[in-house]
């Protein structure tokens, strides 16, 4: 389904708590809950648990209707287009 670069960068916009799960479901078209069984695969026990712990934490922001309504994109305003799954350099 995904290559081995794909499911690194889908773990690694999981572990940021500013990308929100939309934003993955923007570039890579997949749900939360795969996201979660991804992570759940990939990772190590006791790291799937850290992760689980902190997305439901309310530290994260991975859920949209969480953040603070000022919030209304996935990247920085000085980042451009992102294509697909590569974003452009300035």
């Amino acid at each position: 389904m995904f290559t081995a670069q794909e499911i690194d960068r889908i773990i690694e916009m999981a572990w940021e708590d500013r990308t929100p799960f939309e934003a993955i479901h923007f570039q890579f078209g997949i749900t939360e809950a795969e996201v979660v069984k991804i992570m759940r695969n990939e990772l190590k026990r006791s790291s799937w648990k850290r992760w689980r712990k902190r997305v439901n934490s309310g530290v994260s922001q991975k859920h949209q209707k969480i953040r603070n309504p000022e919030i209304d994109r996935f990247k920085c305003q000085l980042q451009r287009q992102i294509t697909g799954n590569r974003i452009s350099k300035r």
